[in-house]
């Protein structure tokens, strides 16, 4: 099969507007295994963006050399609406201006309606399953109908990636280092991917509390296992969100290296021929999500750090000062900001005027933290 590019319309905008996502499809419709990649769901996050270009670079030399033995789905800019959101030069793709929300929240939840669909269906064959709770899934995806353009990009995102085998879902923080989101189940079947990307943590939840893309594909598994403990459902889609560092780390130096480690990784998986080489040595061990404290702005004010990013810190000790620009007097302006763990500081904001609440930095620790800080572990 050769290199093949669709275009999948998002339904009606605005009158004399277009919106489309662009699909790059590589080996034979249905051959196993299959890869998903998205770039930028968060369309402002664009290390992914370019990721996601040497990525395609080296996967169209993979199928000219007949390399390809699976199928691998490439959407190189996930998110048409997010980059179109410019006001007043500034680019604002996180969140849908149009009241939609963060476009990684609110996920549908696709367990119940496939659920239904399979019930009377399973077998006590695992791969019959597995064919069995596909074909479901794709059926509840496709039986969705879209009222919005971000209703449709839901459905065209959540349609290429719920029957695959490893999806990977490419965002970047703030100022950060690599790291890694997956459920637990799918640990540590994705420490080689981590180690391939140089990932600096890996977090660990089956609910984030955010309702995020990777959980939509990888959760229905779990929960569908769970609904029928009597049948063979195994985790069967390798499912994560992958951090490449921060917003302003953008070059094709590190691009092609995160590239060259996604390619790696396929090959690691059985979905390119050809030898990866020696895995490098993993940076960290899994952890809990719940284990990474989200330190949260408690007043509005200017931040500066007392911590780099990657240090290790200790609970209590200061990681930076909040200054109170109004306050009469200056010395008493200043607010400590502590650690509530022990831990690494995985990313810092790199907007340095708060407001009461967000998020200023991720310090991840060893140990679950106690609610309910534990309960916002996505933030916003």
């Amino acid at each position: 099969m050769t290199h093949r590019i669709e275009r999948l319309p998002l339904g009606a905008g605005t009158p004399g507007t277009r919106r489309e996502v662009m699909l790059h499809r590589f080996g034979a419709p249905g051959a196993r295994p299959k890869a998903y990649f998205q770039a930028a769901i968060h369309a402002d996050e664009i290390p992914a963006l370019l990721a996601a270009h040497h990525l395609l670079r080296r996967l169209i030399e993979a199928e000219a050399e007949g390399a390809i033995r699976g199928e691998v789905v490439v959407a190189p800019f996930a998110n048409p609406i997010g980059l179109d959101q410019q006001v007043n030069a500034t680019h604002l793709g996180r969140h849908e201006l149009g009241g939609g929300g963060n476009f990684n929240r609110n996920w549908p939840d696709l367990a119940p309606a496939a659920a239904d669909k399979v019930a009377g269906k399973l077998t006590e064959s695992e791969e019959s399953n597995v064919a069995t709770i596909r074909a479901a899934l794709c059926e509840v995806v496709a039986e969705m109908t879209p009222l919005t353009q971000l209703d449709a990009l839901r459905q065209v995102l959540a349609g290429q990636a719920v029957d695959a085998d490893l999806v990977f879902d490419l965002h970047c923080d703030d100022d950060a280092l690599m790291h890694l989101f997956v459920i637990p189940q799918h640990w540590p079947l994705a420490a080689g991917i981590a180690a391939e990307l140089g990932c600096h943590a890996v977090m660990l939840s089956e609910d984030s509390g955010g309702g995020s893309f990777d959980e939509a594909c990888s959760m229905p598994w779990v929960k569908l296992a769970g609904r029928y403990p009597d049948h063979p459902i195994p985790a069967a889609c390798l499912a994560s969100t992958v951090e490449f560092r921060g917003q302003r780390e953008v070059s094709d130096k590190l691009a092609e290296r995160d590239g060259a480690a996604l390619f790696r990784s396929l090959q690691r998986h059985g979905v390119i021929a050809g030898d990866p080489g020696p895995l490098p040595e993993a940076l960290c061990e899994a952890t809990p999500l719940g284990a990474c404290e989200f330190v949260k702005a408690p007043a509005p004010g200017v931040l500066s750090y007392e911590v780099a990013l990657g240090e290790r810190v200790e609970k209590d000790q200061v990681i930076a000062w909040l200054i109170d620009p109004a306050a009469e007097d200056p010395n008493a302006g200043r607010r400590a900001i502590r650690a509530g763990t022990a831990g690494l500081i995985l990313s810092r904001r790199d907007r340095l005027y708060l407001q009461p609440g967000e998020t200023l930095a991720k310090v991840v620790g060893s140990t679950p933290l106690a609610a309910p800080r534990a309960k916002n572990l996505l933030g916003d």
